[in-house]
């Protein structure tokens, strides 16, 4: 197929600016090679940047990250700083070890001086929430981190704070986004080589954090297995249990150094099936009492424990589980303050919460939203992200979540219980909450528009055994909730579904929740609320047609 005289003069005009060798390379390859469909695909339009940054390949073209597309979102974000009048402070810039990541994160700080702002660039790759922590700690007005998260090899991305800690929410994304449109020629972004970087300092800050966060008097008797999946988390993590006061984790070494290639795993996020199997069977070697995963840019924290009901002996907590137990453990204290997950998250803490008249609130999905919850104690989302010290870190934090693991671990432990034991405490006292979820990924977007088209068009009247009571479009909003993409069915016996695009990756996803009223028999209703969960997810798949 032969590349039409404007892509090639895109592509052209492209290779004029980038100063990247590598993608330079690939892209005149793609040219020589005629490879229109692919040369089609980068240029067609422009990677978007809104409340998630940008995330996306790493490539030649508008449509991917490159440095080229890094160095006009950060002189974007400078000139919205600048509007703002945002510039008594610095910007706190951190990566993680994906491919690029430090070349970005250098192309972002020099953008930041050439705008005549101070930059502050960490010294190693580190975890996003060491910035979250960062941004609040060293009084800056904006945090970058160069991270993809927990997306696949091939992927990298850009996440923006501001000075309150948080992640941007709407309508900074907008602003920022029109900001980066309006930068004019690459070879005018003024761009200087003067910027600080950290030390030692904001690293012992950020672990000394953690280590107050377990009493003197915890008990600490815990045999644990961790991995960081190839991320960034390790050295840390090490560090923050040592100075927390327990025994080092046996760290599975086919993971524990940063690759970004995560050559031992199909998909670096302990979510996906297998990604943690080396942990688990680390765990068995050991004997540990508990096995603990990171993700790569170390802001979400995965538990699986000992369970003789389970394929090979362990099984992985669900986010909603650990979530309850978190919420258990955190809230019991009756602090003054607010507790808060995302609409997709159990209901359950919801009901922990009211136990210890501690105010509860629910948020759409992701933690630029739950960070930002005034007064918040604890917050957490399903797919495993948890804010065990908002004080300090108002995001996600794996590092800490980690430790607030072990410390709750151990203290069962010291009572002759496990976390399994809590969990049915929790059923008991509260029903037994049991979720799960309908995730499909697709290469072709519009199969997930035309999905959502149809069950707003045509919404089922049940989802498995349950009617469908009320159906909530929020796209919408609500007194409380801003509009977003998502549908919400509240069904009968306090069951729900809720159905929304992904935000990051290539997929629809639904989340699904049961209630069984539990007396005394916990595994009965474990098995009540499998077979309940698994007609939902059969009816909803016919319902989506995908």
């Amino acid at each position: 197929m032969t590349v039409n005289d404007d892509l090639r003069s895109a592509a052209e005009a492209w290779l004029s600016e980038d100063p990247d060798p590598d993608t330079r390379a690939e892209l005149r390859h793609l040219l020589d090679a005629a490879a229109a469909d692919e040369l089609a695909d980068r240029f067609a339009g422009i990677l978007e940047f809104g409340t998630a940054g940008l995330r996306g390949a790493v490539g030649a073209g508008p449509n991917r990250m490159n440095r080229i597309v890094v160095i006009r979102a950060a002189a974007g974000l400078c000139a919205y700083l600048k509007a703002k009048g945002l510039t008594d402070g610095p910007v706190l810039i951190g990566y993680d070890a994906r491919h690029k990541s430090d070349v970005f994160a250098q192309d972002t700080a020099a953008v930041v001086r050439g705008a005549g702002l101070e930059a502050v660039l960490l010294d190693r790759p580190a975890p996003t929430p060491v910035v979250a922590f960062g941004i609040r700690h060293l009084m800056a007005v904006a945090g970058v981190v160069v991270t993809a998260s927990h997306n696949p090899p091939q992927d990298n991305g850009y996440k923006v704070y501001l000075g309150d800690g948080s992640q941007i929410v709407p309508p900074a994304d907008a602003e920022i986004a029109a900001a980066i449109a309006a930068v004019g020629p690459l070879a005018e972004v003024p761009r200087g080589d003067d910027w600080q970087t950290t030390g030692d300092d904001l690293i012992n800050a950020y672990l000394d954090r953690i280590a107050e966060l377990v009493p003197a008097d915890a008990p600490r008797d815990l045999s644990v297995a961790y991995t960081p999946l190839h991320g960034v988390g390790r050295f840390l993590v090490e560090d923050a249990v040592a100075r927390a006061g327990f025994g080092a984790p046996a760290v599975v070494t086919s993971q524990a150094d940063p690759d970004p290639d995560f050559p031992t795993v199909s998909f670096p996020n302990p979510e996906e099936p297998g990604a943690i199997d080396a942990a688990l069977d680390l765990a068995r070697s050991v004997n540990a009492d508990i096995a603990v995963a990171n993700d790569p840019d170390a802001d979400r924290c995965a538990v699986a424990v000992p369970d003789q009901a389970a394929d090979r002996g362990w099984r992985m907590l669900r986010g909603d589980e650990l979530g309850g137990l978190l919420g258990e453990f955190l809230l019991s204290s009756r602090p003054d303050g607010v507790a808060a997950c995302s609409i997709v998250s159990s209901s359950l803490l919801g009901k922990v919460a009211a136990s210890y008249g501690v105010e509860y609130v629910e948020t759409l999905t992701g933690f630029k939203w739950i960070g930002r919850v005034p007064g918040l104690v604890f917050g957490y989302e399903e797919a495993l992200g948890y804010c065990v010290d908002p004080v300090a870190v108002k995001d996600k934090d794996g590092v800490s979540t980690l430790v607030r693991v072990l410390q709750l671990a151990a203290r069962a432990k010291s009572e002759g219980r496990t976390l399994l034991d809590l969990l049915d405490d929790l059923a008991v006292k509260h029903g037994l909450h049991a979720t799960d979820q309908l995730s499909v990924r697709v290469d072709d977007l519009s199969l997930i528009t035309s999905a959502m088209e149809r069950l707003r068009s045509t919404p089922p009247t049940s989802l498995g055994s349950h009617t469908v009571e009320r159906v909530d479009d929020l796209s919408e909003g609500s007194e409380t909730l801003p509009p977003t993409d998502g549908l919400r069915y509240s069904l009968s016996e306090g069951a729900r579904v809720v159905v929304r695009p992904s935000g990051t990756e290539p997929k629809l996803k639904c989340y699904l929740e049961v209630v069984i009223p539990v007396t005394t028999d916990v595994t009965a209703a474990r098995a009540e609320a499998a077979t309940d969960l698994a007609a939902i997810k059969e009816s909803l798949s016919t319902s989506l047609g995908l």
